[in-house]
């Protein structure tokens, strides 16, 4: 028996019993008086922007505004106009020149500023990482307070993909000083529609 095969059998034999998970009673873990500006205020301190909005009709405006100045923008929500649908087979490379992704969110934590998107929202799942500014759009009435909450709300398992996405990219891990922008979008502009 090999060494690996040794240390391989030793976890084996010495894991703990399962325990069942506790129940929690979501009623007393985390309130707050408006959900909304919780989440906002969160995500402000983490780097984001949020602009609460009472018409699409207002993004519709400002992702004709953002094709119109040339730059890469990628629309992936039904909602605002023709989605860029072939962005779904591009590589990495092909999408580097991202300046704008407009995605849609399905739910968001006001607990810490996370909005969950499901790969199929995304077209392509490297569209929230690789563009330069990231654009999510959400419900108003999506919002919940703990990630309890939007862990009983979505389907983790419903697609290959999804991911929860709070803020543009940031690192302090380099002299701990905090760098916006660093291995992913430099901005997340959050619109909220009511």
């Amino acid at each position: 028996m090999s060494a690996r095969e040794k240390i391989l059998n030793g976890i084996a034999i010495n894991q703990p019993e399962l325990v069942a998970l506790p129940v929690m009673d979501m009623n007393v873990i985390i309130s707050y008086p408006d959900v909304f500006e919780q989440f906002k205020m969160m995500m402000q301190s983490i780097g984001g922007k949020v602009e609460l909005v009472s018409n699409i009709s207002v993004l519709k405006e400002r992702l004709i505004a953002d094709k119109a100045s040339g730059n890469f923008v990628i629309n992936a929500i039904a909602n605002l106009g023709e989605l860029d649908s072939q962005v779904a087979s591009f590589t990495a490379s092909e999408l580097e020149k991202v300046e704008r992704a407009y995605i849609k969110g399905t739910i968001g934590a006001a607990e810490n500023g996370a909005i969950w998107i499901y790969e199929s929202q995304m077209i392509n799942r490297l569209l929230p990482f690789i563009c330069q500014h990231l654009i999510l759009v959400i419900d108003k009435k999506n919002i919940v307070p703990t990630m309890h909450q939007a862990y009983d709300s979505i389907e983790v398992a419903k697609e290959g993909f999804g991911a929860f996405i709070a803020g543009p990219s940031k690192t302090a891990d380099i002299e701990q000083s905090l760098v916006i922008g660093a291995h992913g979008a430099r901005s997340a502009t959050i619109y909220v529609l009511e």
